[in-house]
Protein backbone atom coordinates (compact mmCIF):
# COMPACT_ATOMS: atom_id res chain seq x y z
CA UNK A 1 0.00 0.00 0.00
CA UNK A 2 1.07 3.57 -0.61
CA UNK A 3 2.46 5.49 2.36
CA UNK A 4 1.99 9.22 1.80
CA UNK A 5 4.64 9.91 4.46
CA UNK A 6 7.26 8.67 2.01
CA UNK A 7 6.44 11.51 -0.39
CA UNK A 8 8.53 14.68 -0.40
CA UNK A 9 8.24 17.98 -2.25
CA UNK A 10 10.46 19.20 -5.01
CA UNK A 11 9.62 22.91 -4.96
CA UNK A 12 7.05 23.02 -2.17
CA UNK A 13 3.96 25.08 -3.09
CA UNK A 14 2.83 27.97 -0.89
CA UNK A 15 -0.64 26.53 -0.31
CA UNK A 16 -1.39 22.84 0.16
CA UNK A 17 -3.10 20.33 2.46
CA UNK A 18 -2.12 16.68 2.94
CA UNK A 19 -4.09 13.91 4.65
CA UNK A 20 -3.49 10.15 4.38
CA UNK A 21 -5.94 9.87 1.46
CA UNK A 22 -5.84 13.30 -0.16
CA UNK A 23 -3.41 15.92 -1.44
CA UNK A 24 -4.72 19.36 -2.36
CA UNK A 25 -2.65 22.24 -3.68
CA UNK A 26 -3.17 25.68 -5.15
CA UNK A 27 -1.05 26.33 -8.22
CA UNK A 28 0.95 29.49 -8.59
CA UNK A 29 1.14 31.57 -11.80
CA UNK A 30 3.97 30.96 -14.26
CA UNK A 31 4.85 27.49 -12.98
CA UNK A 32 5.63 24.76 -15.49
CA UNK A 33 7.80 21.85 -16.62
CA UNK A 34 9.23 22.11 -20.14
CA UNK A 35 12.64 21.84 -21.78
CA UNK A 36 13.70 23.62 -24.97
CA UNK A 37 11.84 21.88 -27.82
CA UNK A 38 9.91 24.20 -30.19
CA UNK A 39 9.32 26.97 -27.65
CA UNK A 40 13.08 27.36 -27.07
CA UNK A 41 12.66 28.10 -23.38
CA UNK A 42 13.26 26.12 -20.21
CA UNK A 43 10.67 26.08 -17.43
CA UNK A 44 11.49 24.04 -14.35
CA UNK A 45 9.56 25.43 -11.40
CA UNK A 46 6.40 23.33 -11.01
CA UNK A 47 5.90 21.67 -7.60
CA UNK A 48 6.10 17.88 -7.65
CA UNK A 49 5.27 15.52 -4.76
CA UNK A 50 7.05 12.20 -5.09
CA UNK A 51 8.32 9.07 -3.42
CA UNK A 52 11.49 7.14 -4.22
CA UNK A 53 11.77 3.48 -5.17
CA UNK A 54 14.19 0.92 -6.54
CA UNK A 55 11.35 -1.45 -7.48
CA UNK A 56 11.58 -2.30 -11.20
CA UNK A 57 8.01 -3.57 -11.73
CA UNK A 58 5.00 -1.70 -10.29
CA UNK A 59 2.02 0.53 -11.05
CA UNK A 60 0.94 3.75 -9.33
CA UNK A 61 -2.68 4.95 -9.63
CA UNK A 62 -4.14 8.34 -8.72
CA UNK A 63 -7.38 10.22 -9.29
CA UNK A 64 -7.09 13.90 -10.20
CA UNK A 65 -9.81 16.55 -9.87
CA UNK A 66 -9.48 20.06 -11.28
CA UNK A 67 -12.89 21.71 -11.12
CA UNK A 68 -11.37 25.19 -11.01
CA UNK A 69 -8.96 24.93 -13.96
CA UNK A 70 -9.90 27.74 -16.31
CA UNK A 71 -6.86 29.20 -18.06
CA UNK A 72 -4.72 27.99 -20.95
CA UNK A 73 -2.29 25.23 -19.90
CA UNK A 74 -3.64 24.82 -16.34
CA UNK A 75 -2.74 21.18 -15.60
CA UNK A 76 -2.38 18.45 -12.98
CA UNK A 77 -1.49 14.80 -13.20
CA UNK A 78 1.21 12.18 -12.68
CA UNK A 79 4.93 12.76 -12.92
CA UNK A 80 8.29 11.04 -12.73
CA UNK A 81 10.80 13.82 -12.10
CA UNK A 82 14.40 12.61 -11.97
CA UNK A 83 16.12 15.95 -12.58
CA UNK A 84 15.49 19.09 -14.60
CA UNK A 85 16.40 17.43 -17.91
CA UNK A 86 14.95 13.95 -17.39
CA UNK A 87 11.29 13.49 -16.50
CA UNK A 88 7.85 12.55 -17.79
CA UNK A 89 4.34 13.74 -17.01
CA UNK A 90 0.76 12.90 -17.97
CA UNK A 91 -2.15 15.31 -17.52
CA UNK A 92 -5.06 17.26 -18.93
CA UNK A 93 -4.15 20.80 -19.96
CA UNK A 94 -6.96 23.33 -20.20
CA UNK A 95 -7.17 25.14 -23.53
CA UNK A 96 -10.50 26.99 -23.75
CA UNK A 97 -14.21 26.66 -22.95
CA UNK A 98 -14.61 24.07 -25.71
CA UNK A 99 -11.75 21.62 -25.38
CA UNK A 100 -8.68 20.54 -23.41
CA UNK A 101 -5.57 18.51 -24.22
CA UNK A 102 -5.20 15.05 -22.70
CA UNK A 103 -1.56 14.23 -23.18
CA UNK A 104 1.92 13.45 -21.99
CA UNK A 105 5.39 14.93 -22.12
CA UNK A 106 8.59 12.89 -22.09
CA UNK A 107 11.89 14.68 -21.53
CA UNK A 108 15.17 12.86 -22.14
CA UNK A 109 18.49 14.69 -22.05
CA UNK A 110 16.97 18.16 -21.83
CA UNK A 111 14.49 18.01 -24.73
CA UNK A 112 10.74 17.63 -24.28
CA UNK A 113 8.09 16.27 -26.59
CA UNK A 114 4.31 16.64 -26.26
CA UNK A 115 1.73 14.11 -27.48
CA UNK A 116 -1.95 15.06 -27.10
CA UNK A 117 -5.53 14.40 -28.06
CA UNK A 118 -8.47 16.78 -27.66
CA UNK A 119 -11.17 16.09 -25.08
CA UNK A 120 -14.21 18.08 -24.05
CA UNK A 121 -13.67 21.00 -21.66
CA UNK A 122 -16.40 19.63 -19.38
CA UNK A 123 -14.07 16.85 -18.17
CA UNK A 124 -12.89 17.84 -14.68
CA UNK A 125 -11.60 14.56 -13.30
CA UNK A 126 -9.24 11.87 -14.60
CA UNK A 127 -7.51 8.78 -13.25
CA UNK A 128 -3.93 7.99 -14.26
CA UNK A 129 -1.86 4.84 -13.99
CA UNK A 130 1.92 5.05 -14.14
CA UNK A 131 3.66 1.70 -14.71
CA UNK A 132 7.30 0.69 -14.72
CA UNK A 133 9.03 -2.27 -16.36
CA UNK A 134 12.73 -1.70 -15.65
CA UNK A 135 13.67 1.43 -17.66
CA UNK A 136 10.51 1.44 -19.79
CA UNK A 137 7.32 3.18 -18.72
CA UNK A 138 3.63 3.33 -19.57
CA UNK A 139 1.09 6.06 -18.82
CA UNK A 140 -2.60 5.09 -18.96
CA UNK A 141 -5.77 7.03 -18.14
CA UNK A 142 -9.32 6.24 -17.09
CA UNK A 143 -12.60 8.06 -16.60
CA UNK A 144 -13.80 5.65 -13.90
CA UNK A 145 -10.68 4.17 -12.31
CA UNK A 146 -11.53 0.73 -13.67
CA UNK A 147 -11.00 0.68 -17.42
CA UNK A 148 -7.61 2.20 -18.29
CA UNK A 149 -6.48 3.08 -21.81
CA UNK A 150 -2.86 3.45 -22.86
CA UNK A 151 -1.68 7.00 -23.48
CA UNK A 152 2.04 6.51 -23.89
CA UNK A 153 4.88 3.99 -23.79
CA UNK A 154 8.37 5.43 -23.46
CA UNK A 155 11.96 4.72 -22.51
CA UNK A 156 13.78 6.87 -19.97
CA UNK A 157 17.53 7.13 -20.45
CA UNK A 158 18.08 7.71 -16.71
CA UNK A 159 15.21 5.54 -15.54
CA UNK A 160 16.97 2.24 -14.97
CA UNK A 161 17.90 2.55 -11.27
CA UNK A 162 16.30 4.41 -8.37
CA UNK A 163 13.48 6.70 -9.51
CA UNK A 164 11.06 9.21 -8.01
CA UNK A 165 7.42 9.38 -9.06
CA UNK A 166 4.19 11.00 -7.93
CA UNK A 167 1.96 13.98 -8.70
CA UNK A 168 2.24 17.57 -9.87
CA UNK A 169 0.15 20.62 -10.77
CA UNK A 170 1.00 23.96 -12.34
CA UNK A 171 -0.24 27.04 -14.19
CA UNK A 172 2.23 28.07 -16.91
CA UNK A 173 0.50 31.39 -17.56
CA UNK A 174 -1.04 34.01 -15.24
CA UNK A 175 -3.47 31.68 -13.50
CA UNK A 176 -4.11 29.68 -10.35
CA UNK A 177 -6.44 26.80 -9.48
CA UNK A 178 -7.07 24.07 -6.92
CA UNK A 179 -5.80 20.58 -7.82
CA UNK A 180 -6.98 17.58 -5.79
CA UNK A 181 -5.40 14.11 -5.76
CA UNK A 182 -7.09 11.09 -4.16
CA UNK A 183 -7.28 7.28 -4.42
CA UNK A 184 -3.50 6.96 -4.63
CA UNK A 185 -2.39 3.35 -4.68
CA UNK A 186 0.69 1.23 -5.37
CA UNK A 187 0.16 -2.20 -6.86
CA UNK A 188 1.65 -5.03 -8.84
CA UNK A 189 2.60 -3.91 -12.34
CA UNK A 190 -0.56 -3.78 -14.44
CA UNK A 191 1.41 -3.27 -17.65
CA UNK A 192 1.93 -6.84 -18.70
CA UNK A 193 4.88 -8.25 -20.60
CA UNK A 194 4.45 -8.17 -24.36
CA UNK A 195 2.87 -11.38 -25.68
CA UNK A 196 3.71 -10.95 -29.36
CA UNK A 197 7.21 -11.07 -30.85
CA UNK A 198 9.63 -12.74 -28.45
CA UNK A 199 11.86 -10.26 -26.61
CA UNK A 200 15.64 -10.33 -26.91
CA UNK A 201 15.82 -11.02 -23.18
CA UNK A 202 13.63 -12.86 -20.71
CA UNK A 203 10.84 -10.73 -19.21
CA UNK A 204 8.92 -10.99 -15.98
Amino acid sequence: MLNIEKFVWTREPKEYKITPNRVELITEPYTDLWQRTYYHFQNDNAPVFQMETEEKYFSFVVKTEFLESHHRFDQCGIVMYLDSENWLKGSIEYENETYQHLGSVVTNGGYSDWATTKIDASVKSMWYRFSRREDDYCIACSMDGVLFEQMRICHMQKGNTTIRFGIYACSPENSSFRAVFTNMELMECQWRAHDGQKPDKEER
